[in-house]
């Protein structure tokens, strides 16, 4: 897996018709269809702020995207 930035997670998430998402009453983040009843649609800043006090990173291979520690 490829540590990949911010900016083109973005772009694999549009093409793939995702959003940034945050498990509800938890830190947890993930990307979602926003069709799950358990995950919040959130803002692109929220996400990169969760990512950043988290430290955590997207990872991807093969057009799948995965939150991991950086």
């Amino acid at each position: 897996m490829e540590r990949i930035d911010l900016e083109k997670a973005k772009i694999i998430a549009k093409n793939k018709g995702l959003k940034p998402g945050k498990v509800k009453g938890t830190s947890g983040i993930q990307f979602t269809k926003g069709k799950n009843n358990r995950l919040d649609v959130i803002e692109w800043a929220e996400f990169e702020t969760i990512l950043k006090q988290r430290k955590l990173a997207i990872y991807e291979s093969g057009g799948w995207m995965k939150i991991m520690k950086a």
